[in-house]
């Protein structure tokens, strides 16, 4: 990469130097959190909120709006006393970078404080590669990074990177050679990646990153409790309770994939295996039909016909059975639908599990709202790009939704 010296002097000062410190204040954090689920708010309910006195949160919030994390809004005057003016975290105040690694393809995304996308890089693959991964982010960085000045690249705080965990274990599936797919075992995503692009790494599950990402900035916020589903390649999921990711004793809760699932001559099925992509790849392999479209142009598969007709109502099928058996153990407020596919896909597959739902037998359980996701395709990149900013400026998610209303 070019100019990997200067930039890891300038991400080591970022994050070593006096601004950074302060943001790393449990109370600053408090405030930064309190903005972003908010989305605006005046310093007196800032106050009332976190139970901080004024004159503490005026003090952290214009130290906030001198380091760039947070702006004026226009102030609003009341019925009586000075006007109010509200306070927002700054789009450009800092920037991270996303990385998602599936198993036909990978995206690079560089996104805002507040979670605007401003820069996309996709690269499809027979199958991934610690080599090829490695080169896709020593390039693409690059790329991402080339239309920016040189004080906003100071402001990149990290990459988030959301991959499959144990990508060797399914060589077979993606058709990989056993012996490339084994080179995963040993690797050291993190400290390599860290090498190449000169930046501090974070590592998730890619579902859960999805997860997370639909929470923050797609319409988790609506719901206390929701099951997540993703339908990439292979499909996956997570597990919100209490507006919180919860990742459970080993950090595999929401593994929905691995659900077991009725197959029609009785023989149980993992959910993997009939609400993936690979599934919907296989028929059009069969029949002659070029699949490199559902990696190529996630979001326009073009006119698919009948394959992708009969793969929706499959998929549907056997996602209402594990949205009801979800149920069964937590009483979900919602089930929320979202993958690598175009919008049209993923509204087909709602309407569908709705209806597929209401012909299951619901005696006993609240039958959840199921809902279209809003994050979309890169929901896995754009949750690996939230882990640097969550982790260097805001609050815990267990501690954020405990402020005092």
């Amino acid at each position: 990469m070019k100019n990997i010296g200067s930039q890891k002097e300038r991400v080591i000062a970022l994050i070593g130097g006096a601004n950074q410190t302060r943001v790393r204040a449990y109370n600053e954090r408090l405030v930064l959190s309190m903005v972003r689920r908010h989305g605006s708010l005046p310093k007196s309910e800032i106050s009332r909120r976190s139970g901080l006195s004024a004159q503490t949160v005026s003090v952290i919030m214009r130290a906030l709006e001198k380091d760039g994390l947070l702006l004026k809004g226009k102030p609003k005057r009341g019925k009586v006393g000075q006007p109010s003016v509200p306070m927002s975290l700054n789009p450009e105040g800092v920037y991270s970078i996303g990385l998602k690694i599936g198993r036909r393809s990978a995206d690079l995304v560089l996104m805002d404080f507040v979670g605007g996308v401003r820069n996309t890089v996709h690269e499809t693959f027979p199958y991934p590669t610690p080599d090829r991964i490695t080169q896709f982010v020593s390039n693409g960085i690059n790329t991402l990074i080339e239309t920016m000045t040189e004080r906003e690249q100071e402001r990149i705080v990290g990459i988030g990177v959301a991959t499959p965990f144990e990508l060797w274990n399914w060589a077979e599936k993606v058709g990989a050679p056993v012996n490339s797919m084994n080179s995963w075992r040993n690797f050291d995503l993190k400290k390599q990646l860290s090498e190449v692009s000169g930046y501090p790494v974070h590592v998730e599950n890619d579902a859960t990153a999805s997860c997370g990402a639909e929470l923050v900035f797609g319409r988790g916020a609506e719901f206390t409790d929701f099951v997540y589903f993703f339908i990439g390649y292979f499909i996956g999921g997570g597990v919100v309770l209490k507006h919180t990711v919860y990742s459970g004793r080993t950090g595999n809760a929401g593994a929905l994939g691995s659900m077991p699932i009725a197959h029609k001559d009785g023989k149980p099925q993992q959910l993997i295996e009939k609400a993936s992509i690979f599934a919907l790849e296989n028929v059009l392999n069969d029949k002659g039909i070029d699949p490199s479209p559902l990696w190529l142009t996630p979001d326009d598969w073009g006119d698919i016909g009948e394959p992708l007709d009969q793969w929706i109502s499959s998929t549907a099928k056997y996602l209402a059975v594990a949205i009801v058996s979800s149920c069964a153990v937590i009483d979900f407020e919602a089930a929320i639908i979202d993958g690598g596919f175009p919008v049209s896909v993923r509204k087909r597959i709602v309407t569908e599990a709705i209806r597929e739902m209401h012909k299951l037998d619901l005696q006993g359980i609240e039958a959840p709202k199921i809902i279209e996701g809003l994050v979309g395709s890169n929901a896995r990149a754009i949750g690996g790009a939230s882990v640097p900013l969550f982790a260097h400026y805001m609050l815990d998610q267990n501690v954020l939704f405990k402020e005092l209303n």
